[in-house]
């Protein structure tokens, strides 16, 4: 069978439709009814008349081109199936033939209805326009056997791609149930045995037993690291004294060298070297003679230098701790009156607001020497640490020192702030892990060292080595007033 096909460049096309001049869109009908001849007010009526013969123009149908496909031009009583690309014919007990109009090769532009009822003659309506046989042609249109294969070749590729992917997806619905499955099961194994208990509910529970376990070894990270930094801070200090206490160990320069001789010379013994305004205490050169090697240190070069500290202490807050330091005289008048053997009264006025510019509880520490005939060693009211020490460069003990600085410390918070406070409590440590002399006239020497490194917050890090240049270093801060 073949298909009807308009040739617009038929020559017979050109003579039936004949247009107007003046309106050239409008063809002159062919219907046997029409007079040629007629004037051209009949012809312009008969024109009018013949609008009526125009159909309502349809709304163009779009239609997606599916590849692959046949583009055919014209118009055909043939259509394509997209799903198995055959032509299917329209015309069998049909009276209508469908129409493609293209103005391009890929691109569909309108469709319309071709009215076939009519068979009385040799004519075809297309959109209202009907046309004659001589200018209608049959085609056969064809597909090329090759232009065939290659179509089938496609499906059959594409046909077995989809078949492989079906495979596939069903491979991997597959794969994915087992390993739900699997995973399941793993996290039934350990886990709560109750029957009806969900899944989730057991996924927490396991979720939580590993959490604890990883808290337990964290925990026991951090006390065995805690452990051994108190391990590590125990020979910090040793090691930090060795490394950093530069100050306390800085050596004399050439002009300190000789002050320092000039003022144990001969020459000097009967010279005023120093006065204390705010002490009132004076050293001459017979009394800075006590700082030479192998002499016992006397109460005006050791209360002089106490002072020095205090002054150094005041200057320099941030750097010391605040502290205050006792003379010589004090623990003396503190136990020589009364029949008991303790007199607060003798010392009452010492430690007042008004003479001391501060208050004396505020103090973290109070350094008290102890003169013991022939023998220095130095008490210490540790308030900071809630604690009474008592140091002796030979390792002596004495607890009455002990019970007497306690009793003290309570009558003052009681005299100075009416405060009642319980010391109880509070430690009594006779230090023993301390710089020992290793004979009989360093004793006070020790002694002024042990305030000096305390206040400083510094570790007892000298030995008895470091006797000959502490000497030299304190009567060099005596000549200058000011300790370092």
């Amino acid at each position: 069978m073949g298909t009807l096909a308009i040739k617009r460049h038929h020559p017979d096309f050109r003579s039936t439709f004949d247009y107007d001049d003046d309106n050239t869109h409008i063809p002159k009908s062919s219907h046997p009814n029409s007079n040629s001849n007629s004037n051209s007010n009949s012809n312009s009526n008969s024109r009018v008349s013949r609008l009526h013969l125009y159909p309502t123009q349809m709304a163009p149908v779009s239609r997606e081109i599916q590849a692959p496909c046949i583009i055919v031009r014209g118009f055909t009583g043939k259509r394509f199936n997209n799903s198995s690309n055959r032509l299917i014919n329209n015309n069998n007990n049909s009276s209508s033939v469908k129409f493609v109009n293209f103005e391009k090769d890929d691109d569909i532009v309108e469709l319309g209805y071709v009215d076939n009822n009519n068979n009385n003659d040799n004519s075809m309506q297309i959109d209202g326009f009907r046309f004659r046989d001589s200018g209608v042609e049959e085609i056969e249109v064809e597909m090329v056997e090759s232009e065939k294969e290659e179509v089938n070749n496609k499906l059959g590729e594409v046909q077995e791609i989809r078949a492989k992917y079906r495979e596939l997806d069903v491979k991997a619905e597959e794969n994915r149930r087992v390993q739900v499955s699997a995973s399941l099961e793993s996290l039934s194994v350990g886990q709560r045995a109750e029957a009806g208990v969900p899944y989730y509910k057991r996924l927490l529970c396991d979720s939580v037993e590993k959490t604890d376990a990883r808290l337990k070894r964290l925990s026991f990270d951090i006390s065995f690291f805690e452990g051994k930094r108190a391990l590590f801070e125990q020979l910090i200090p040793a090691k930090k004294d060795e490394d950093v206490l530069i100050e306390p160990f800085r050596p004399l320069d050439d002009d300190d060298l000789t002050m320092v001789a000039n003022a144990f010379s001969n020459s000097s013994r009967r010279k005023v070297l120093v006065t204390h305004e705010e002490s009132n205490i004076t050293i001459s050169g017979e009394v800075l003679r006590c700082l030479r090697p192998g002499a016992w240190l006397n109460d005006e070069v050791i209360n002089l230098y106490l002072e020095l500290l205090k002054e150094r202490e005041k200057k320099e807050p941030k750097k010391f701790l605040k502290c205050h330091f006792f003379n010589t005289f004090f623990y003396k008048k503190l136990i020589g009156g009364g029949r008991t053997g303790y007199d607060y009264k003798s010392v009452r006025r010492w430690t007042t607001q008004r003479k001391l510019g501060y208050g004396l509880l505020e103090c973290d520490k109070m350094f008290i020497p102890v003169h013991k005939e022939i023998h220095w060693c130095l008490a210490v009211i540790n308030k900071k640490e809630k604690k009474f020490q008592y140091l002796d460069s030979l390792g002596g003990i004495d607890k009455q020192v002990m019970r007497v600085l306690a009793k003290y410390i309570v009558d003052e918070a009681k005299d100075k702030n009416g405060e009642d406070i319980d010391v109880s409590a509070w430690q009594q440590e006779f230090v023993t892990d301390l710089p020992n002399q290793e004979n009989g006239f360093d004793c006070g020497v020790f002694m002024i060292k042990y305030a000096d490194f305390y206040s400083r917050g510094l570790s007892l890090c000298f030995s008895q080595e470091h006797m000959p240049y502490f000497r030299l270093r304190t009567a060099k801060e005596i000549l200058k007033l000011r300790a370092d």
